[in-house]
């Protein structure tokens, strides 16, 4: 749970996050709005539209943090940005950053959970260990007019299971046991405030809503 904290403007503040995945958008206000309940989050489809950059980092933050780069000035809004994925060990540490496009474009969570089962369903139970990493870019004006740019990460630990099971969430949540549970529900059985405690997604944004808390309340005084 993250503390509410009382921010010096009269009117809704806004951030921009680079993405037009509505279920990251409901999350990301849900979690940050805990401690910022002004706060509007504000999506891809909310503003001009700029041309988006390519995702060629070889790791989360890197990507991350070129997408918040890019949303940062073409909106002069303070911008996040997050890039996430699952780590499969059998697969050494695939798809990762290959994540949302595994199964080529369009991009399509059905195909790629297809394919991610067929590749797994010669692997035993005890090895099908995973574990889904996100890192969250913040990139906004600083105090003296400089661009601050800062990247929190988090991780979720779990299990590959054999079929898919549950509606909510998105990507490969239908596949995914989480360790930090009671019980073996996948991410998509949980409650969106079941899985907020635990997710990867949920423990970068709990890190960087101090931040985006003190870049909002400018300084004190």
């Amino acid at each position: 749970m993250v503390e509410p904290v009382e921010v010096s403007v009269t009117e809704p503040v806004e951030v921009f996050l680079a993405s037009r995945n509505a279920k990251k958008l409901e999350e990301m206000q849900r979690i940050l709005g805990e401690a910022l309940p002004d706060l509007r989050v504000l999506g891809l489809d909310d503003v001009v539209e700029y041309a988006e950059p390519v995702e060629d980092q070889p790791d989360f933050e890197g990507n991350a943090l070129v997408k918040a780069r890019a949303g940062y000035r073409a909106t002069g809004l303070p911008t996040l940005a997050d890039d996430s994925g699952l780590c499969v060990d059998a697969l050494n540490g695939m798809p990762g950053v290959l994540s949302a496009r595994w199964s080529g474009q369009p991009r399509s969570d059905d195909r790629n959970n297809t394919l991610l089962l067929d590749q797994l369903a010669d692997v035993p139970d005890e090895r099908r260990g995973a574990e889904f990493r996100c890192a969250v870019a913040f990139v906004h004006a600083g105090p003296d007019g400089d661009v601050v740019e800062q990247v929190v990460d988090g991780v979720m630990r779990g299990r590959v299971i054999r079929e898919r099971r549950g509606e909510g969430g998105f990507g490969y949540d239908v596949v995914f046991v989480p360790d930090e549970q009671q019980g073996s529900l996948t991410s998509a059985e949980m409650t969106a405030v079941e899985k907020d405690a635990i997710s990867h997604r949920g423990k970068s944004l709990r890190k960087v809503a101090p931040l985006v808390t003190a870049a909002l309340a400018g300084p004190a005084g």
